[in-house]
């Protein structure tokens, strides 16, 4: 379908530890990845099948030996103490790489039990949906049409792929599903009407601060409840919290996360944004273009498997920038434009947000734009998914 840019690190990371983790949410491509790349090494064992899940629960020790390794073990949180056995079999052969492959789609589970089981002999590597370099390879998306379907359509393999498929109904099936699966198995919620509409204010809230007391209030339900309701969303990554930037400023910084709805296809389905026209001309197109290009730096840090330090800066007098990514001794700065209208004054956020932090940086504007466009010296305009570093 795609040919994805993890595949090196994964392919590499597997010849250099004794278990790898897939994560991810679900219908990023997991499976699929594994099965292309390791059909020929590993043996593929879907935890979601009943019967072999029941027999993984019942008698773990059992089983590991039926399926011994080289094994591919998907959607590992449905037999969630599988690990714990494995653990004797990795150390028994702890020069032995790619003995189990294992993916999942809930991250508090599968790093609770890693942590206690597997530590020190796992790597973790996150598949995100596509990127637009993974989907489109070197085309610029720039027009108002192209740039609405990215986020209408967002990055979900299937979705992406198949030009045809009903969104609205790929949408709603991924939002049952997820509910259904995931939020009944982490939360045991009973009422999903409730977490429905507070997944959808979330969707509303994408590429905001976060104020979790207005989102309780909204919702209709107490602060711990909307924080461990949150901490779901991340943990199944259907949300991504923006951490603020932290330093001893002479400015008094924002400290509230910003966040990010994990896909713009299904965030826009959730705001009720079905056509570009719809979209163009309404209040979100910015707030989801600013997702979108969130999101895509979040899918090329995983590539390398190294995540870089990223960040936002505001101040309380109004000092701001999207992004910042630290990694090693640089810093990058950068902000992101709904504008095709590229003005000198573009800039100016970023030139504060440099002085402010009395290091020289590397600064740059990310806006729908076909190429390049030098704005000053040490500025530049770039296509809103060009987000190398």
């Amino acid at each position: 379908m795609f040919t994805r840019q993890i595949s090196k690190i994964f392919a590499k990371t597997v010849k250099a530890f004794p278990v790898v983790i897939l994560t991810g949410a679900r219908q990023t491509g997991k499976s699929t990845l594994c099965r292309s790349l390791f059909s020929n090494s590993h043996k593929y064992v879907s935890l979601e099948d009943p019967d072999v899940r029941q027999q993984a629960l019942e008698d773990p020790r059992t089983f590991l030996a039926n399926y011994p390794a080289p094994v591919i073990f998907d959607e590992i949180q449905y037999a969630p103490e599988l690990p714990n056995y494995m653990q004797g079999i990795v150390d028994n052969n702890r020069n032995k790489y790619g003995q189990y492959i294992l993916t999942g789609s809930q991250n508090f589970l599968l790093m609770h039990k890693i942590s206690q089981s597997l530590a020190g002999r796992a790597a973790l590597l996150t598949l995100y949906p596509c990127s637009v370099e993974e989907a489109y390879e070197e085309k610029v998306l720039h027009t108002p049409l192209e740039v609405a379907d990215w986020i209408l359509r967002g990055g979900y393999p299937e979705l992406r792929a198949r030009s045809k498929l009903d969104r609205k109904i790929w949408c709603s099936s991924y939002i049952r599903l997820y509910l259904e699966r995931d939020v009944r198995q982490l939360l045991n919620v009973g009422d999903l009407s409730t977490f429905e509409r507070f997944l959808r204010l979330v969707a509303i809230r994408t590429g905001q601060i976060l104020n979790i007391s207005d989102l309780a209030r909204d919702t209709g339900v107490s602060v711990p409840t909307a924080s461990r309701w949150l901490s779901v969303l991340q943990a199944s990554y259907q949300v991504y919290l923006l951490e603020p930037f932290h330093a001893n400023l002479s400015k008094r910084l924002i400290k509230s996360p910003k966040i990010y709805f994990g896909d713009t296809a299904l965030a826009s389905y959730l705001m009720g944004i079905h056509d570009a026209e719809v979209l163009n001309q309404g209040p979100f197109s910015g707030p989801l273009l600013e997702t979108a290009v969130i999101l895509e730096h979040l899918k090329k840090a995983s590539f390398s498997g190294i995540m870089p330090n990223f960040s936002y800066l505001r101040t309380k007098d109004g000092i701001e920038t999207d992004l910042l990514i630290e990694d090693g001794n640089k810093i990058h700065l950068r902000e992101i434009k709904n504008t095709r209208t590229i003005l000198p004054n573009l800039r100016d956020g970023l030139v504060k947000t440099e002085k402010l932090l009395a290091k020289t940086a590397v600064k740059s504007i990310l806006a729908p734009v076909e190429k390049n466009i030098r704005l000053s010296e040490n500025v530049i305009v770039k296509p809103w998914h060009d987000v190398a570093w």
